[in-house]
């Protein structure tokens, strides 16, 4: 009996032990699934070195005890004890900090390895460039430019962070033991001792933001214990601080250190901060500014020298601040007493610069760019952040092309704005295509708004008090003036604000290099700041008669194999068109509704832009021949091959016309608009090069003969022919018909909702639209409205800054090559055919209202009140 209880035992022993076994395989195994093999052999590699470590200790240990210690001494268990708790103490710091260094179990948050170690990342501000060298903006989340040498930092900029943050900074290992040991006294005293962080300590914290909770991953379990929090992430900035240590100098620790401190007003790094709060470069600080930036570090707000500007100095704590520092620097031994006592009296003078993400020209463009890589980078499986890899972004745009640029648009728009409102002076111009104000319209977009939304989730069922907050309440704001087009601060409800804009009329332009594809200049609306809608590329509205080369190219490219002398007749044209299922007839007519019923030549017929010609051209070509050519050509929107789209009916976007056009200049070769030359990494290698996309899409005649064409829209009594008007500054040096250096094409849509103007020269294509956000704001007579009155003087203005710019001589518009005979063989003099017709022929370029209601309402932002990107 006693034996069998005895095998019983044995076997629940042996069970015991397999079943421990299994477990004990089971979580090895599971810790090495959770780790990874790497991490997992790596931690049995050192708990067997560890093991054998302290075996082997032990043993010497022991024997080093059993030979030289007294059991029976009066002393003996004291010792013992205090050398127990002593080895306790030591294996817990051990233990903690292995669980520390390798975030086992998830619990303390990852530690930066080797590599971040010797190669840190820091969030660095991309740059952008134009084609000419000139530092155009930036993008950033935190706005920083690390300095890469630390010969470019004043020395007393150093001295004062080390006098003022560290003090034995040259003399310990990245832990100053001394510091905590002076802390603890002022603690026991009452008094302030610092917190006895090192720059090694607090560069660790800057730059592996140790204190930042990025989540699960780096922060850890315990990381979410209050208390528990900061002895972690105490201890890892201990931890680091001495790894620091062992990869830099001290010199490239202090370097290191000031590109990561926050100095406040977005300044990030000292390269940067020395530029925002005294217009200079780190290297020529003097004493007094280094001990202002040093003196920021303990608080932002608190300390900042913008903060205090006016203010006496004993209200002044940045001025106060400043000569703590320079006190400290006294102690320390930079600064003797008597430079002290004189520099303290002097008080802080400022050089401010501050930079914000769309400082400078261009912020369209800005936008434009940042989505362009955006997608390129994920087209090509590319993890790029432009706002923290300090990118080095290489575009095309000229920098005083762009600034002739917007100051011609604003220009312009503040003279076509004065006349806009003198002619709707006390009359709403949301109209109808009646002319009638549209009812309820203001109160339509201000349900549309983020504000109105909130009011309505905060008062639901409560109507009333949604439109006393909306109309009602009124406040301070600065708005976009319509007067100056600059800022002004008025007081207005958000129902007033929103009848304010909607008064705008706005406005983009384009320029290109024709033979490149690189755009020179893009200005997308007044005032990016106030309007964020982009009116080059992300707008697309009616071209109106800026689409009829595309159709007089079909006629001449295309099978019908027409030549610029092919006669036609400005008569009435009628087409049975279907719309719904219902049968209709569509009669287009010319803009002031009358026909001269004049046999006249294409050329003429384009010049003079005869909408009824243009009509039966397009139907004698074929509408699908017509899209076919402007979609081959570069326009991307949605076309429909319907008898309206050779008068532009269809929505596009000045991108794609001036990038369809070029075509027209290079002998037929289509160039892709491009906007981005190269791009680098903040180390400088080239991440890409960006080369021009070109293919022929006509043939070289008929581009020489379209261009030809278009040059009689400004030299041949055209509907460009204001171009050529002096108006105190002369744009050419004659009107030369025979030696023409413009080509252009102006374009005016229903009720002159949209006006537009595209111009040429040898080596540039402009293109300018001015219209409301809303259709159905506009002028209510072409003299006013049609392109020639609104978008021609803007891209006129533009050009005359282009040609009296010494810098830009090459761009200066020289007559164009003459149509080679030997590949231009069909007939294109015939402009004396029609020198002595009739002036009726002076028409705009217009369409009758009903081409709109033959397509449907074209497509449009539904809040444009908002001028931003949806």
């Amino acid at each position: 009996m006693l034996q069998r209880i005895r095998m019983t035992v044995q076997q629940i022993k042996g069970q015991i032990w397999e079943g421990l076994e299994r477990l004990s395989t089971f979580l090895l195994a599971l810790i090495a699934r959770l780790l990874g093999e790497k991490k997992y052999s790596w931690l049995v590699g050192q708990i067997a070195m560890t093991s054998f470590f302290l075996r082997t200790k032990w043993r010497l240990i022991e024997a080093f005890y059993e030979e030289r210690v007294d059991k029976n001494s009066l002393y003996y268990k004291p010792i013992v004890t205090m050398w127990k708790v002593a080895a306790k103490v030591l294996l817990y710091v051990l233990i903690y900090l292995f669980v520390i260094e390798t975030n086992i179990f998830w619990l303390t948050g990852e530690m930066p390895g080797v590599d971040e170690l010797q190669n840190p990342k820091l969030s660095q501000a991309s740059e952008i460039y134009s084609a000419d060298g000139v530092l155009l903006g930036k993008y950033f989340a935190e706005n920083r430019t690390p300095i890469r040498d630390y010969k470019l930092i004043s020395p007393y900029l150093v001295q004062a962070l080390v006098a003022t943050e560290d003090a034995r900074f040259y003399e310990h290992t990245g832990i100053d033991f001394q510091a905590w040991i002076g802390v603890a006294v002022g603690l026991v005293k009452g008094g302030d001792r610092g917190g006895g962080s090192t720059i090694s300590q607090q560069l660790a914290k800057n730059l592996f933001k140790t204190r930042t909770k990025k989540g699960f991953t780096k922060t850890g379990i315990l990381g979410y214990i209050p208390g528990l929090n900061k002895l972690i992430y105490k201890s890892k900035e201990w931890v680091t601080a001495i790894k620091l240590e062992r990869f830099y100098t001290k010199d490239e620790i202090i370097l290191w250190y000031l590109n990561t401190v926050d100095y406040g007003n977005n300044a990030y790094g000292i390269k940067v901060a020395s530029k925002t709060y005294f217009n200079t470069s780190p290297d020529s600080l003097n004493i007094q500014e280094a001990a202002i930036l040093v003196g920021l570090q303990k608080a932002t707000t608190t300390y900042n020298p913008k903060r205090y500007e006016g203010k006496p100095l004993e209200e002044n704590k940045a001025w106060k601040r400043r000569n703590v520092v320079l006190s400290q620097m006294v102690k320390a031994g930079y600064l003797k007493k008597t430079a002290y006592d004189s520099l303290a009296k002097l008080p802080i003078e400022l050089h401010t610069n501050e930079e914000s993400p769309y400082d400078g020209t261009g912020n369209y463009f800005k936008v434009a760019i940042a989505k362009y890589l955006t997608e390129w980078a994920k087209a090509n499986d590319m993890e790029i952040d432009l706002y923290r890899d300090g990118l080095k972004i290489y575009t095309t745009i000229d920098s005083r092309m762009q600034i002739h640029a917007e100051q011609a648009v604003e220009a312009g728009m503040r003279s076509i704005q004065k006349t806009f409102d003198n002619h709707w002076a006390g009359q709403n111009p949301w109209v109808d295509e009646h002319g009638k104000e549209i009812p309820g319209f203001i109160d339509t977009v201000a349900k549309r708004t983020e504000y109105y939304k909130a009011l309505v989730h905060k008062y639901p069922n409560n109507p009333d008090s949604v439109m006393h907050y909306m109309k009602n309440v009124k406040r301070k704001m600065w708005v976009y003036s319509r007067t100056s087009l600059g800022e002004e601060q008025m007081t207005m409800s958000a129902y007033d604000s929103i009848q304010y804009y909607k008064r705008f009329l706005q406005s983009g332009m384009m320029t290109l290099d024709p033979y490149t594809g690189h755009i020179k200049a893009w200005v997308g609306g007044l005032d990016f700041k106030y309007f964020k809608y982009d009116h080059v590329k992300q707008s697309k509205r009616q071209p109106g008669s800026t689409f009829k080369p595309f159709v007089y190219t079909a006629a001449i490219d295309g099978p019908r194999d027409l030549s610029p002398c092919y006669m036609m007749t400005d008569e009435p044209f009628e087409l049975e068109v279907e719309e719904n299922g219902e049968k209709k007839i569509w009669r287009p007519s010319n803009a002031d509704g009358t026909f001269s019923y004049s046999t006249m030549p294409l050329r003429r017929a384009l010049a003079k832009s005869i909408n009824s010609i243009t009509a039966r051209l397009t139907n004698e070509v074929g509408a699908d021949t017509v899209m076919y050519y402007a979609q081959k050509m570069g326009i991307k929107s949605p076309l429909k091959a319907v008898p309206s789209i050779g008068l532009g009916s269809f929505d596009v976007s000045l991108y794609e016309m001036i990038g369809a056009y070029s075509a027209f200049v290079n002998e037929g070769i289509h160039v892709e608009p491009m906007i981005v030359q190269e791009i680098k990494d903040q180390n400088g290698k080239v991440l890409q090069h960006f080369d021009p996309v070109s293919y022929r899409v006509i043939k070289k005649e008929s581009a020489q003969l379209v261009r030809s064409m278009l040059e009689g829209v400004v030299y041949e009594g055209g509907t460009g022919s204001s171009l050529l008007w002096n108006e105190g500054e002369v744009l050419l040096p004659a009107n030369n018909r025979y030696a023409p250096a413009f080509a252009a094409k102006t374009g005016t849509t229903s009720n002159h909702s949209d006006g537009w103007f595209i111009g040429m020269t040898h080596n540039l294509i402009s293109g300018v639209w001015v219209g409301g956000d809303d259709r159905s704001i506009h002028f209510r007579t072409g003299a006013l409205g049609e392109g020639s009155k609104t978008a021609l003087p803007i891209y006129k203005r533009f050009m005359i800054k282009v040609v009296n710019d010494p810098l830009l001589a090459n761009y200066k518009p020289v007559p164009f090559d003459k149509l080679d005979k030997r590949v231009v063989k069909k007939d294109f003099n015939c402009q004396s055919s029609y020198s002595s017709l009739p002036d009726s022929l002076q028409v705009s370029d217009s369409e009758l209202d009903s081409l709109n209601s033959l397509l449907g309402n074209p497509s449009e932002p539904s809040d444009t009140s908002q001028h931003s990107p949806q």
